[in-house]
């Protein structure tokens, strides 16, 4: 026979029934996921909001009290680019770009979202970016802005850049400047002050070389010279003398037909006369 369920079953049962139902229905708003790259800042509606003590909640899932909510924040490195017209020492317009590459700094995510709120892109970083590179550019003259002063500037501007995103619990991780556009009247001056100091440069080379081909001209006759004095002063009347009666000797041996005749010439040296093959 069939057992029947009590009164008091039958509530327990409806009423685990009915939390189970309302655990279903709340467990968007009881529970929460943190996706890669983000961390969560817990709005706690009847306990002051946001604490600037509490740390953030990282990537993963999480429970919380319904009447709660859960703000997100992009915690991975970004980028921030933006075109810009600035003056130069001597109030010359110049064109161009800077990227900064940024994060807020977690254990201040909350200072970050009281003070500055999740739009700090636009509230904070590009009017930094601006009048940093503003200031920098004012202290230097365009032909020193693509040429020795390059990296320099760049330090500069990321130094001071740096120093202003941490006041506003933002961490600068690298600045670049691309794209300077100088007016083109002055290219066309520094291009042709370049060209002059190409040409000088060339023209101190063709010098030197040339100079060094003179030393080395001058080495070789002056050793040419001091051969010939040498060779002159071991060069004797005499030895030209037994020279020449050597060569005598020599042709004697020939078997073609000559005439010698000893002692024929005005400086007493043979004197050979022709003959026949």
């Amino acid at each position: 026979m069939q057992s029947q369920l009590n009164p008091r079953q039958f509530r327990a049962i409806i009423t685990v029934g009915a939390v189970l139902f309302g655990l279903l229905i709340s467990w968007s708003s009881i529970t929460f996921t943190i996706p890669s790259g983000y961390a969560g800042l817990m709005f706690r509606t009847f306990n002051d909001g946001i604490s600037t003590e509490e740390a953030p909640f990282g990537q993963g899932f999480h429970f919380k009290a319904p009447w709660n909510r859960v703000l997100e924040y992009e915690v991975r490195q970004q980028e921030s680019l933006e075109h810009l017209n600035v003056l130069s020492a001597n109030l010359l317009k110049i064109e161009l770009d800077v990227t900064v590459f940024h994060q807020p700094v977690l254990s201040n995510l909350g200072r970050l979202e009281i003070e500055r709120g999740r739009n700090y892109e636009k509230d904070v970083i590009v009017p930094s970016m601006r009048a940093v590179a503003r200031e920098v550019f004012a202290k230097y003259l365009p032909e020193e802005i693509n040429t020795s002063k390059r990296s320099e500037i760049q330090a500069e501007i990321n130094n001071l850049l740096e120093q202003k995103l941490a006041e506003n619990y933002i961490q600068l991780n690298d600045v670049l400047i691309r794209n300077i556009k100088l007016p083109k009247t002055l290219e066309d001056a520094i291009e042709r002050k370049l060209q002059q100091e190409q040409q000088s440069l060339e023209y101190e080379f063709r010098l030197e070389k040339e100079a060094k081909e003179a030393d080395r001209k001058r080495i070789e006759a002056q050793g040419i010279q001091d051969f010939q004095d040498i060779v002159s002063e071991g060069i004797s009347e005499e030895l030209l003398r037994w020279k020449g009666i050597e060569a005598t000797a020599e042709l004697a041996k020939s078997v073609n037909s000559k005439v010698v005749v000893i002692g024929g010439g005005d400086d007493g040296l043979p004197i050979i006369l022709g003959g026949n093959d």
